[in-house]
């Protein structure tokens, strides 16, 4: 038995796909709330109502399972860090790692993220030998999504260091692809109202990952013997530029192609202040810059995937072209007031 959590995720959707088309058993932790319909339409997905907050509902969820595949994390660059961000990513973590090891799980796939290395400057070439991020070293204090993931981290890997759990993890990049309700739709109503900036010249590399593909390295990293102990960066899926991507969008929805630029440095700075004030106003939705949001699309380093092109043989089964299209078409049809 295969346990995913966030299932209805971007990640955790494709995970669940497909392992069921493999024919593989899924066990999906989803809240009451959830929108399963997507899972539903994989087939035979078994269903355990419950949160990673639950430490119950996790146990309960845990019985029987081979395989653990965890992606529920808070996720975005906005919110409340006690209430949010410590109960779901650190706490969450915490408690799936403690009752896969009172389940005697064979193997623990966490999914972390390519940030927990922290925000770093520069054109360094990043591979899995680099640290965590530092809190005010290459982490600011309110980089909430890096700083609960290096501490999720740190959980799964003091189990393995403490040789109570074999585990593995698994650093996604900017993920894109069908069922993508966050960056996609956004880009796309930028684009259709000539709002889009490049920020910089956007020459610069994006670590840029189909949904299907980070799924696939996910399975791979879980399954081969090879994995156990090990991180993988699966975070490129070959080379793209920010305007390649931008224009590539553009193109799929007729849009004219992307040519206003902002300074780096200024949009990072306008993001810091918009973070101030919002932090001053209490703004439960995050502004329209961030200084995580700037760095994500303006960083000049690279993630280096090699790792995991050599020792599980993940490439990249859909490209750019194909996959940019599946995700335009997708949000098109799926996501209100985008089909026009």
């Amino acid at each position: 038995m295969n346990l995913v959590t966030g299932a209805t995720g971007l990640l955790g959707s494709h995970i669940v796909e497909q392992l069921r088309a493999a024919g593989e058993p899924v066990r999906a932790l989803v809240r009451p709330s959830s929108d399963i319909r997507a899972l539903e339409s994989f087939g035979g997905v078994e269903f355990a109502l419950g949160d990673v907050t639950d430490a119950a509902s996790i146990r309960d969820a845990m019985k029987g399972v081979t395989t653990v595949y965890h992606s529920a994390a808070a996720v975005g660059d906005w919110g409340n860090w006690e209430k949010y961000f410590v109960p779901v990513t650190i706490g969450g973590t915490r408690n799936m790692i403690e009752a896969a090891q009172a389940e005697g799980v064979a193997r623990f796939l966490h999914v972390s993220t390519i940030s927990a290395y922290g925000h770093i400057k520069g054109k360094d070439v990043v591979d899995e030998s680099y640290p965590l991020g530092e809190l005010g070293k290459n982490l600011k204090k309110w980089s909430y999504y890096s700083r609960a993931k290096v501490e999720a981290e740190k959980v799964v890997w003091a189990a393995w260091e403490n040789d109570e759990l074999p585990v593995t993890v698994a650093k996604p990049s900017w993920l894109y692809g069908p069922r993508d309700r966050a960056s996609m739709p956004r880009i796309i109503k930028a684009l259709r109202t000539g709002k889009c900036k490049l920020i910089g010249d956007g020459s610069n590399p994006l670590n840029l990952t189909y949904a299907g593909n980070e799924a696939e390295g996910c399975i791979l990293a879980a399954t081969k013997e090879c994995g156990v102990g090990q991180k993988y960066n699966l975070s490129s899926d070959g080379h793209i530029t920010l305007a390649g991507y931008f224009n590539k969008i553009a193109e799929c929805i007729g849009a004219k192609p992307v040519t206003k630029r902002v300074p780096y440095w200024l949009a990072y700075r306008a993001g810091f202040m918009m973070e101030c004030f919002g932090r001053l106003m209490g703004r439960k939705t995050p502004p329209l810059v961030t200084r995580y949001s700037t760095w994500l699309m303006g960083r000049k380093c690279f993630f280096s995937p090699e790792k995991a092109r050599t020792e599980l043989g993940w490439t990249p089964t859909v490209g750019y072209d194909e996959g940019i299209q599946r995700s335009v078409r997708w949000c098109l049809d799926n996501v209100e007031g985008l089909d026009k």
